[in-house]
């Protein structure tokens, strides 16, 4: 019979391929280790690493290592479904979502959610698309919400609503790189958006790996543009804002606009009032779906799929709200 202990320190020592460090990050004795390594040796009749230096696994000690990963993640989901079986008043759930994202998403889902499940300890993990795909692989968190489709693999996703990224472009920005056609310029961008016509502009656009970003970047390269970026920032709230103060185009989700903002964007840009324009982008990839991610070889607690039930009920209401401002 498998002895899990055994299992978890061989998997330590195998990733970690030290006995002193495996040690310390397990808290024990090197003697401790040692002996758990000699129990898996004995129980199995292998040798499983060769004591050289560096230390190496020998190829039994590769394939456990495999089977010792899925082993231990197996043995974690069976305990906690059986725990959501048993008793579904405790648990806890790990979200991930943009920075700015959850500002609008969440509100919308979080106080129903704790009002119908008390017990629920719930934790919030906050970054871009890049770094919450890599989050959810390796089990940081239970769901991610984000644009589909994700870049993560073996993730199931389900669709929630609508999202469409604009292009905004301040006055202020066409009259400096077009003092003496900065209209003409706007005029045509109302009839059509595209960026090949601010090709001489400046751009403040988010760091790479921001899904918003990859957008942009894909609107660029099939455009044939290399754009004139003038910043790079991680938040897209102070993208924004320095866009607003004409420092630069920039790209930003229909979902985040005030509804003020939102409901002049489809035919009559927010140029006379505010000196800012609004345009929809004629680009596939400017139109996507949001959608919540979950790993499909996981096992799905009751408290995710609850989330996921009350997004789908509340969600779809506010994408609807803000279409009809």
């Amino acid at each position: 019979m498998i002895n899990f202990l055994n299992l978890e320190y061989f998997l330590a020592a195998a990733e970690e391929l030290n006995f002193t460090r495996a040690a310390k990050r397990l808290y024990i004795s090197q003697q401790s280790l040692s002996n758990h390594i000699s129990n898996m040796e004995k129980e199995f009749d292998v040798v499983l690493f060769n004591r050289t230096s560096p230390l190496t696994l020998t190829y039994a000690g590769q394939a456990l290592k495999v089977r010792a990963r899925e082993l231990l993640d197996l043995k974690d989901e069976t305990y906690r479904e059986i725990a959501d079986i048993k008793d579904f008043s405790t648990g806890q759930l790990s979200i991930g979502v943009s920075h700015t994202r959850g500002r609008f998403i969440l509100p919308e889902i979080l106080p129903t959610y704790q009002s119908e499940f008390p017990g629920i300890e719930l934790h919030l993990i906050e970054g871009n698309s890049s770094e919450l795909a890599n989050d959810l692989l390796h089990g940081t968190i239970d769901l991610m919400i984000d644009l589909l489709p994700f870049t993560a693999e073996n993730v199931d996703t389900v669709p929630i609503c609508q999202e469409e990224i604009l292009l905004v472009v301040p006055d202020e920005v066409l009259k400096k790189a077009h003092p003496d056609g900065w209209d003409e310029l706007r005029k045509k961008m109302e009839q059509g958006a595209d960026v090949r016509l601010l090709e001489n502009c400046p751009f403040v656009l988010l760091n790479k790996g921001n899904r918003v970003r990859t957008i942009a970047d894909e609107i660029f390269e099939d455009a044939q543009v290399t754009p004139h970026i003038v910043l790079e920032t991680e938040n897209i709230e102070t993208a924004l804002a320095l866009s607003v103060k004409g420092m630069g185009i920039t790209f930003y989700p229909r979902m985040f606009m005030s509804p003020d903002h939102a409901a002049n964007t489809n035919k009559n840009p927010l140029t006379h009032q505010t000196g800012l324009n609004l345009y929809p982008l004629n680009y596939s990839r400017a139109h996507g779906t949001l959608g919540l991610g979950y790993h499909k070889g996981h096992y799905m607690s009751r408290a995710t799929h609850e989330f996921i039930r009350i997004a789908l009920e509340r969600i779809p209401y506010v994408a609807k709200d803000m279409e009809s401002d």
